[in-house]
């Protein structure tokens, strides 16, 4: 078990915190030499402050000054509209900074920072939580997005953590319009089996076929090998484009016909460059297929991470007006191409890269 999930826990078993590793993986204390090493998860967390740097910087200047005052706030507003937080979540961090302020007696700009901070945080936190694998017998995941965001890349490095952690996986190549989407899920697969992985990623596919069509054969397959996970990848599409949404909507259907459960998760893949468009992606595909999870990509450039804020708010409205529904989780950030640039989500972590 690894960090990135968690597979059918005991009753009484707490979930792994998004940075947490478990107590069987970790390596004994290292002897004190007066500096502390860094680890994968520290490395990953230097290039997602890297990445959010343009933007973060753009906030954290506006407490270089020596008052609180309305100017600081005036100036915090626009910088937060600037990082893409949007209108209503940014009015959101200012009344909950300045309540914060007033119960804690605040005066410096360095503790009023450390405020926003903790009400970034606490805002993000209700989207942290760990994919869980193992539920049922076979987990199906559906995963959607635009041209462009990397979803076949995310499931190709999702795939391979699986594996690493001795998973089964199968991975339905539906993206029938594209071939180079089969073949990167090949490549992928190719990592795997020349790895040291100890699970196996196995790819459906079928050239110019029909998406539902292979994906049903794939959920057919991945229940009857006895795989632990079936990842099907769709073609990337606007949800503008109508008449597309509706094929999504079809191979949605075709995977409930194959197993009345699935899909288990419905994962969209964002681009994190894509600033407030990432939240109207988040509604028209919600409103087409009821989402699960997100996974945030390319947060190593030009993003603007204010965007995350923008998602937390219209997420907790969303649970408000309609609580039977599964509340939605941001569970993957990715920062580049390499199979470690994609790490789960901390909201925590997130806020202090943002405004580190």
């Amino acid at each position: 078990m690894f960090s990135f999930f968690r597979k059918k826990p005991a009753a009484d078993a707490q979930p792994l915190a998004a940075n947490a590793q478990p107590a069987a993986a970790q390596a004994p204390p290292a002897a004190d030499t007066g500096a502390q090493s860094l680890t994968p998860r520290d490395g990953w967390i230097e290039r997602l402050r890297g990445g959010l740097r343009k933007t973060g910087s753009s906030i954290t200047q506006v407490f270089s000054g020596a008052r609180i005052d309305d100017a600081l706030y005036d100036e915090l507003e626009a910088a937060l509209l600037t990082a893409d937080a949007g209108p209503s979540a940014t009015q959101h961090l200012l009344d909950d900074l300045k309540r914060r302020v007033r119960e804690h007696n605040a005066r410096d700009p360095a503790a009023v920072k450390a405020l926003l901070e903790d009400a970034l945080a606490e805002l993000l936190s209700p989207l942290q939580r760990p994919l869980e694998i193992g539920r049922v017998g076979c987990t199906v995941m559906m995963v959607v997005g635009v041209n462009g965001a990397g979803k076949t890349t995310s499931i190709g490095k999702l795939a391979c953590h699986l594996a690493q952690a001795r998973q089964k996986v199968l991975l339905a190549a539906a993206d029938t319009f594209r071939a180079a989407a089969r073949e990167q899920l090949a490549v992928w697969a190719d990592r795997v089996a020349a790895g040291s992985a100890r699970g196996a990623v196995e790819i459906v596919s079928q050239q110019g076929g029909d998406p539902a069509a292979v994906t049903y054969d794939a959920v057919v397959a991945g229940r009857s090998r006895g795989c632990d996970v079936v990842i099907a990848d769709t073609a990337g599409r606007l949800p503008t484009q109508l008449h597309l949404m509706e094929e999504l909507k079809k191979v949605q259907r075709v995977i409930t016909k194959a197993d009345p459960q699935a899909p288990h998760e419905v994962l969209l893949v964002v681009d994190g460059n894509t600033g407030q468009n990432a939240t109207a992606q988040v509604r028209a595909f919600d409103a087409a297929l009821g989402l699960t999870g997100l996974i945030i990509t390319k947060l190593d450039g030009t993003a603007k991470g204010g965007v995350l804020a923008a998602i937390a708010l219209w997420a907790r409205e969303r649970a408000a007006a309609q609580p039977a529904r599964r509340a939605l989780a941001v569970y993957f950030l990715g920062v580049g191409e390499a199979l470690e640039d994609l790490q789960t989500f901390s909201a925590r972590e997130f806020a202090q890269a943002l405004l580190g």
